[in-house]
């Protein structure tokens, strides 16, 4: 069988789960981790062995992305490695990553905006929001909500560098500020 053939309802898998989680980052460090390993010679040889156990394939391989990622793997990145070593299909991580990156800048063409709300928002005023930005910018929009109970009301939106500020604390520190000046 074909490694893309392989590859594919894992690189899909594993995209689902980073769009759901917001972690495209730490998925693709994983990946990119992964498949460099089972790319070095000396590791496809290890893996080869057939006196190395699985169990001790998949620990070497999990011990090694988390000292290359530098970071502790959350549950579902060292579900899938394990899954991944234990149906011996370590030859298709290149591939899985590939395809992983190829979905996700299909889907960067999707502005991300961080917004920022004195209180948790309804689904309701998320997707209007997003409808909102979608239109003013024109593109497809996804946003990812956190809240600040110091905007006592209000929100604050960012795209990389640009705020768009309309909390009611900026609002009141710029009044407190032209009242201070004058």
């Amino acid at each position: 069988m074909e490694l893309v053939t392989i590859a594919k309802p894992y690189a899909n898998a594993v995209f689902e789960i980073a769009q759901q989680d917001k972690s495209y980052d730490g998925w693709k460090s994983v990946l990119e981790a992964a498949a460099a390993l089972v790319s070095n010679e000396k590791m496809q040889s290890y893996l080869d062995s057939p006196s190395v156990t699985k169990q001790d394939k998949s620990e070497a391989i999990r011990g090694l992305v988390v000292k290359i990622t530098e970071r502790k793997l959350d549950s579902k990145e060292d579900e899938f490695l394990s899954l991944i070593l234990e149906n011996s299909r370590t030859d298709a991580l290149p591939s899985i990553l590939a395809l992983f990156e190829e979905r996700a800048n299909e889907f960067e063409d999707a502005k991300l905006f961080q917004v920022i709300s004195a209180y948790k928002l309804t689904a309701a005023e998320e997707k209007s929001i997003a409808t909102d930005l979608g239109e003013k910018y024109n593109t497809n929009v996804s946003i990812e909500t956190t809240i600040d109970d110091a905007l006592v009301g209000g929100l604050v939106i960012k795209l990389g560098d640009k705020v768009i500020d309309m909390s009611i604390k900026a609002r009141t520190d710029e009044l407190s500020l032209r009242l201070t000046t004058h």
